[in-house]
């Protein structure tokens, strides 16, 4: 029997430019460095034989797929640490004033008439984000999340640790997941609420850590966490079941399944 095709990945996100002032007594210079928080997830997937394209966040507004048909490139779709206005802002708008796609409603058209599989991961531009600047709420991408995104500030922050806890070990997107549901501890992760057609696999403190949803031909997931630190500590990394849990979690979404 042939083996099916590697699944395709699209990860958008999960990179950051910084600039630093250096006093040195009476002189002062500035640096520029690029980060990326892509390597973790990266690594785990492409060790299952996925093929992962990374977007990192400066070139979202003007490479990020623009139609259906360009985004049928890909199985899975992971927006994190993303704004909404990366995909709503194409540098042609921006600067130009000139009329583009909607990302945000061509991501949900891909899921529901595609079977597109899509993953909003947390972090301080995911759903809501910090100081409400991921700008999710009220999106299409929304519409179709398991996720009822806040109108605020969602981020809560968990320095002292949060255990997970999981809900449905029976999920297949937790299939396999070692240490008999006892997970790593969480460092933050952001606060939604559930749609009502939502299934809650996972939670933390009493909100929702892990759902999914089926909408229309394709499926979603939300992780309220982040997918490398500050809040998903090296210690959850290291443990055999972040591999197990994402590349569950890619495979479901794609509809391929565990058994």
């Amino acid at each position: 029997m042939t083996p099916p095709p590697a699944l395709r990945v699209l990860v958008a996100g999960e990179s950051w430019v910084s600039q630093s002032t250096h006093y040195k007594g009476f002189d002062a210079f500035t640096s520029v460095t690029f980060h990326t928080g892509i390597e973790p997830l990266r690594g785990v997937l492409e060790a299952d034989g996925m093929t992962v394209t990374h977007l990192p966040a400066h070139e979202v507004p003007e490479r990020f797929p623009q139609s259906v048909a360009e985004l049928a490139a890909f199985d899975v779709v992971i927006l994190s640490d993303i704004g909404a206005n990366s995909l709503l802002l194409h540098q042609d708008t921006w600067l130009n004033g000139r009329r583009r796609p909607n990302r945000l409603k061509v991501l949900a058209e891909w899921v529901r008439t595609a079977g597109g599989g899509l993953a909003m991961a947390g972090g301080y531009l995911s759903f809501q984000g910090f100081e409400g600047k991921g700008f999710f709420h009220g999106s299409a991408v929304e519409e179709v999340l398991p996720a009822v995104i806040a109108q605020y500030d969602d981020r809560v922050e968990t320095p002292e640790g949060a255990e997970p806890l999981l809900v449905d070990a029976g999920h297949p997107v937790v299939a396999g997941v070692p240490d008999g549901g006892r997970w790593p501890v969480l460092l933050g992760y952001n606060r939604f609420g559930l749609k009502e057609d939502a299934h809650l696999v996972a939670e933390v403190s009493g909100d929702p850590l892990l759902a999914v949803r089926e909408v229309g031909a394709g499926r979603t997931l939300a992780w309220a966490s982040d997918i490398a630190p500050h809040w998903c500590p090296q210690e959850f990394l290291d443990w055999k079941g972040y591999a197990v849990l994402f590349t569950n979690a890619c495979r479901w979404l794609a509809g391929r399944d565990m058994a």
